[in-house]
């Protein structure tokens, strides 16, 4: 319980998020957005992403636009790669990721930013079961300008 509550108080830190920018085609209008965690203050933005992880339901088929360092990981042992756009803190201690999985066809490494690349995405919010645990992810993605 102690550690969770030190998980919590580290997390609830001053996030260092960088927001998408308002120019390039990829833009996706404001309208069809319905949870923009780049407009919302540090504080806020760790609150909405801790609810999404805990309260994934409430958000299921809801598109979130979120923006962040691009982090990918493989598993050998399925040969599947894993895309995620990172929240962070401020002091880099503490930090969360949600998977995208982007719509259409696109390849490994060719058609994504580098590793550490300051992305912006926006999706559609989802859960999957894979093994014992549900993990929560962004389906149809797209990664906007920034």
């Amino acid at each position: 319980m102690k550690r969770l509550l030190s998980l919590i108080l580290c997390l609830a830190m001053v996030l260092t998020f960088a927001g998408c920018g308002k120019s390039g085609k990829n833009k996706e209008p404001e309208s069809s957005v319905d949870v923009d965690l780049t407009v919302l203050s540090s504080t806020m933005v760790y609150s909405e992403v801790y609810n999404m992880i805990t309260n994934p339901g409430n958000y299921k088929g809801k598109t979130v636009k979120m923006s962040g360092p691009f982090a990918t990981y493989h598993d050998d042992a399925t040969s599947k790669d894993y895309f995620a756009c990172i929240i962070q803190d401020a002091t880099a201690c503490c930090s969360q990721g949600i998977e995208f999985v982007l719509a259409g066809n696109y390849k490994y490494p060719d058609d994504y930013p580098e590793l550490g690349d300051t992305i912006c995405v926006a999706g559609e919010f989802d859960t999957y079961i894979e093994g014992n645990y549900t993990y929560c992810t962004l389906r149809n993605a797209r990664l906007l300008s920034e």
